[in-house]
């Protein structure tokens, strides 16, 4: 029992926490082109909370396509996205029943990528998934999925951050047989009623893990982030941490089969889990600085750092000084 209250308070410690802000309904288009196109595609939308799931893109340019964690919501990806506009960049946010199998959201993911790239000119998707936001997102863009993506003139770039890639080591007894014997069986409906139907599918023994399955031909280029969460501090109080950002180790984000495939890049940062992505209190710095030196994201023109600055301070309070220190580049990546 108490290693599910353990499964129970990681999977909690995954969600980034939900702003109720009304403000999570609006977005500003920064120095995005005008949109030609009003899409209605299930399980995309726009990078806010507004239950309007209309995406206005225009179609002469690529897209970027957010998958969110467990708990997580399209409004949690709108400080990001903000960003990218800021640089020309649009967006758009993928939302998922996130108690169903990992498989079925992964395949609603990739019949929305598909929808997607067949009502636009420029066929370019970059698909960014966190946590468990990244095994849908890579799922999604593996050869042997019940359907997979069959657009042979899609061009797709995935990017994954902070994914359990060998499976949540909290997990395991869910699966082993001699918990099954002492909880009298009662284990595996403990599971399920504390992560769903995807119960059986994150443990580090599951098909899902030992078997991720090739990315199909479309995929340009991957890149891997894995964060080393080690000594990460949510909220600190007094000097003291009192809520931790540490959810998965670096041996459960890596997987041998998946870094050694061809077009894959592999990054270590140094960051908590919901640090790196950000939230209503926390500016993924880190995260846009990576995705600049990998060239997700546009590089910040002179001319639009000091909008850049002010962007931040709104969504996040961040500090000036901060903001031009940080995002150039990052001095604790390892690869």
């Amino acid at each position: 029992m108490s290693a599910m209250i353990a499964l129970l308070t990681l999977l909690v410690a995954c969600a980034t926490p939900i702003s109720a802000e009304p403000e999570r309904d609006r977005f500003a288009a920064g120095n995005l082109l005008a949109p030609d196109v009003a899409l209605r595609i299930p399980g995309l939308g726009p990078c806010t909370d507004n239950p309007d799931r209309t995406l206005h893109l225009n179609s002469q340019q690529p897209v970027t396509v957010f998958v969110h964690g467990w708990l997580g919501t399209s409004g949690g990806f709108r400080g990001l996205a903000q960003v990218f506009a800021l640089h020309g960049q649009q967006t758009a946010c993928f939302s998922y029943n996130d108690r169903d199998s990992l498989v079925i959201s992964a395949g609603q993911l990739a019949a929305a990528l598909g929808s997607l790239a067949a009502n636009m000119s420029d066929k370019h998707v970059t698909v960014i998934g966190h946590s468990q936001g990244a095994l849908i997102a890579r799922k999604s863009l593996v050869a042997d999925l019940p359907a997979p993506i069959r657009n042979t003139d899609i061009a797709l770039r995935l990017v994954t951050v902070s994914g359990p890639f060998s499976g949540i080591h909290a997990a395991q007894q869910c699966t082993e047989p001699a918990v099954r014997v002492l909880t009298l069986g009662l284990v595996v409906p403990i599971c399920i009623l504390i992560s769903g139907d995807k119960w059986f599918e994150i443990v580090p023994d599951s098909d899902f893990i030992r078997h991720p399955g090739p990315l199909i031909a479309q995929v340009r280029d991957y890149l891997k982030i894995d964060t080393d969460e080690r000594g990460a501090c949510r909220m600190a109080l007094k000097g003291e941490c009192v809520k931790h950002d540490y959810v998965f180790s670096l041996d459960e984000q890596s997987n041998v089969g998946i870094e050694q495939a061809r077009n894959t890049r592999v990054v270590a940062i140094k960051a908590g889990h919901v640090e790196i992505i950000g939230d209503a209190d926390t500016a993924p710095l880190k995260l846009v600085a990576l995705l600049q030196q990998n060239g997700v994201l546009e590089a910040t023109a002179p001319e639009r750092k000091m909008a850049l600055q002010a962007l931040l301070r709104g969504l996040y309070g961040v500090p000036s000084e901060t903001a031009v220190l940080t995002i150039p580049g990052v001095s604790s990546i390892t690869q």
